[in-house]
């Protein structure tokens, strides 16, 4: 396995300043310091792992800037930036192109009309692509982008708001294989799911609403927020090393290990290929 690329973007400016999903509360607000904390034992875990772990300067003003999962998908040398759907994050892409171009990627952009938040809605599992729609990103988007990439691009409709991001509720962890929680989709996307992928592991409510799926994977290892000992067992079960990391700082702005990473040579656990 070559060595995982990863991007993150340290915490210093994160905090729960405005609300635009359910997890969110400025009431509740965060703790900066405990913050600090589980971030940097999640870099610390994966450059344990072998991973090596590319920066992101965080910038004021925008505290979500730390989820670098939805700057936009990486696909070889391309970067197609997400176009927001709340302009408080919008004001995130001009720091991510900028990044991505200044180190040799292609930066690609959406039609103005389509909106499409990266790798928290577009997910590999071999080479097809599994896109979420309707709660952040557009079912259109994802065509265009399949389009681009020629690859199989499969829509499915998100109908918990709690789930607003495929990320939150569907994670693949190698080429046919993934977690899941079906409640967060309608019947016809449980049914894609189904058919399209190999083996699917099912995420109970109780672990999902803790982002059990919003995991990190790294070969046979995967990093899950502290508290899914079920799933835990099954990924076992299947061949995996579990390391439970506590990342609750984050999921109070609705994220997990996967919102706080993006994958810059493309995930190894659903590879595809570029031939």
């Amino acid at each position: 396995m070559s060595t995982p690329r990863i991007l993150m973007c340290p915490p210093d400016y994160y905090g729960i300043e405005y609300e635009i999903n359910p997890w969110m509360s400025r009431s509740r607000g965060s703790t900066p310091d405990r913050a600090q904390a589980q971030w940097q034992a999640l870099r610390d875990t994966l450059v344990a792992m072998g991973a090596h772990v590319e920066l992101l300067p965080p910038q004021p003003g925008l505290p979500d800037l730390v989820f670098t999962a939805n700057a936009g998908l990486v696909f070889g040398k391309r970067f197609f930036s997400s176009r927001f759907r709340h302009e408080v994050r919008a004001r995130e892409s001009p720091y991510f192109d900028a990044w991505f171009a200044q180190h040799g990627f292609e930066v690609e952009h959406l039609p103005e009309q389509m909106y499409f938040e990266g790798a928290g809605d577009a997910l590999f599992c071999g080479r097809t692509l599994f896109a979420g729609y309707r709660i952040r990103s557009d079912a259109a988007a994802h065509q265009w982008l399949g389009s681009r990439l020629e690859r199989l691009v499969l829509p499915l409709e998100l109908v918990d708001p709690r789930f607003y991001h495929l990320d939150t509720c569907f994670c693949p962890v190698a080429p046919g294989a993934a977690l899941y929680f079906p409640s967060a989709f309608d019947r016809y996307g449980r049914r894609v799911l189904q058919t399209h992928v190999d083996r699917l592991l099912t995420v109970g409510e109780d672990e999902a609403l803790r982002f059990a799926c919003n995991a990190v994977v790294v070969g046979k290892k995967v990093i899950v927020n502290a508290g899914s000992d079920r799933l835990a067992a099954d990924l076992r079960g299947w061949g995996f090393d579990v390391v439970f990391l506590e990342l609750d700082e984050f999921i109070k702005a609705g994220g997990s290990a996967k919102c706080l990473t993006l994958r810059l040579d493309g995930e190894d656990a659903a590879v595809w290929g570029l031939a």
